[in-house]
């Protein structure tokens, strides 16, 4: 008998459920990560881009930061280019690594919670280059919500 491991997130699930949960976050993460990396980079070069100085542009360039739903195993790997954002190439290490989950997300988002709360909360987990986390926080703290309840 072969046992998986329950995910907090997946304990109020019914048994059944778990399973199909588990399954399903296995599948996804075995996806490339190309077609979602592509939708990310267009909205974030529609509500993030336009807000960047060149400054915060020049201290992000170049560098690759994935971003992973955690409930659903999606991951997007991003970079900033001179003319906006763009799928980071497969062989490009990987900077920054965000974990979390689509609600603390959301939140942080829209501007709900701040990435300090949610990391020290355990709803987001950065690792990789301490440095570069911190640019990253500080240009997004200093833009406001990305995203606006309308």
């Amino acid at each position: 008998m072969t046992t998986t491991r329950m995910e907090p997130r997946d304990a109020a699930l019914p048994p059944r459920w778990r399973m199909l949960a588990h399954g399903v976050r296995a599948v996804v993460r075995r996806l490339p990560t190309q077609p979602p990396s592509f939708l990310a980079a267009r909205m974030l070069d529609r509500v993030l881009w336009p807000r960047l100085d060149d400054n915060a542009r020049a201290a992000l360039a170049q560098r690759t930061v994935e971003v992973e739903v955690i409930e659903l195993g999606v991951r997007v790997r991003l970079q900033l280019g001179a003319g906006g954002f763009v799928v980071a190439p497969a062989a490009a290490p990987v900077a920054l690594t965000i974990r979390a989950t689509a609600p603390a997300l959301w939140r942080l988002l829209r501007g709900e919670d701040d990435a300090d709360r949610l990391f020290f909360e355990r709803a987001l987990v950065m690792e990789g280059d301490t440095e570069f986390g911190v640019a990253l926080k500080n240009v997004l703290d200093a833009i406001g919500p990305l995203w606006h309840a309308d």
